[in-house]
């Protein structure tokens, strides 16, 4: 890549990742977060958050900060006094809307059906029903992650099964059309899974890291300006995802996975993408806290995947 200037350097870590799969997970939120701090400086906000908080921990996480006897602690993280503000950046993704939004990509080619789908499992979320769409969101997770669940039923069998049971319930309309619509998308789904089989492809489709490396870059760099990223150890990022990411990503300059608890940079990246993650997770389910959740837009990242209401889908926000 022709570039007129030296690599920006930035450093990342994640947190709330479990790979492709994204249903019946420990979170609901992933999160991503870069920053662009020098060593220096990212070895003093660790200092000074080692001041504050007095644990004897080697490695400081998020939930250190989130503990309630520390929330002065993560309030001045987030804020303009903090080294982190205007040096970090968050992309967060809700598990279900980036399962929702990949399975309409392949199966209908119509981002709108998933904003009708959302609509739909944001309201069952509201009412608390969210558990009648749990084995269809299993079932697309079944049919779109590279690897086959070793106890699930054959995946295009499962979820053309699973569609009919939802549709059974009684869903509202439009959800039921675009219900309609998948199960009649049957041959796209066994030509998907017959590609998958045939040709893994190198960078799994339902991998969130992927979309967010890509966004760090495309928020760091500008025309001209490579990025090359310092990331946590992460078992995913193996050499030949690496390699296909920086063919993806043209901007992406270079790669290189180190030990978090030897890069402050890395661990400023992990401690405000945990505390962003876990704010505006509890934000989507109702159980928000207005004084933090006002301190992230500044972190969190324009394009990030996030419903905020049923009329809102995040396909209108971006």
């Amino acid at each position: 890549m022709a570039t007129d200037h030296a690599p920006l350097e930035i450093a990342c870590d994640e947190s709330g990742y479990e790979g492709e799969k994204l249903v019946g997970t420990t979170t609901d939120v992933f999160a991503h977060g870069s920053v662009h701090l020098s060593y220096a400086a990212a070895a003093e906000c660790m200092a000074e958050l080692r001041a504050r908080i007095r644990s004897p921990a080697t490695e400081y996480k998020a939930n250190h900060l989130l503990r309630e006897k520390h929330r002065r602690v993560l309030v001045w993280l987030l804020s303009p006094a903090s080294p982190a503000f205007g040096a970090t950046h968050v992309y967060l993704v809700d598990k279900t809307t980036f399962l929702l939004d990949r399975l309409v990509t392949v199966l209908l080619d119509d981002p709108a059906q998933a904003a009708v789908l959302c609509r739909e499992v944001i309201l069952a979320r509201e009412a608390r029903t969210a558990v009648h769409w749990r084995p269809f969101l299993q079932s697309a997770n079944d049919l779109l992650r590279t690897k086959e669940r070793p106890d699930a039923v054959p995946p295009v069998e499962g979820f053309v099964r699973a569609v009919e049971a939802l549709r059974r319930g009684g869903p509202a309309e439009p959800a039921d059309q675009t219900l309609k619509l998948l199960a009649a998308a049957r041959s796209r789904a066994e030509a998907h899974r017959m590609a998958v089989h045939t040709s893994p492809p190198a960078l799994p489709l339902l991998d969130p890291l992927v979309p967010a490396i890509e966004r760090a870059v495309r928020f760091w760099g500008h025309p001209g300006r490579p990025v090359t990223i310092v990331h946590d150890r992460q078992n995913t990022l193996r050499p030949d995802r690496v390699a296909a990411l920086r063919d993806r990503i043209p901007a992406l300059a270079g790669l290189t996975l180190v030990s978090s608890e030897n890069d402050p940079r890395v661990q400023v990246a992990d401690i405000v993408a945990g505390a962003v993650r876990k704010i505006a997770s509890d934000e989507l389910v109702g159980a928000g806290d207005p004084e933090l959740t006002a301190l992230l837009p500044p972190f969190v990242d324009s394009a990030s995947l996030l419903p905020t209401s049923a009329s809102t889908s995040p396909h209108e926000r971006r």
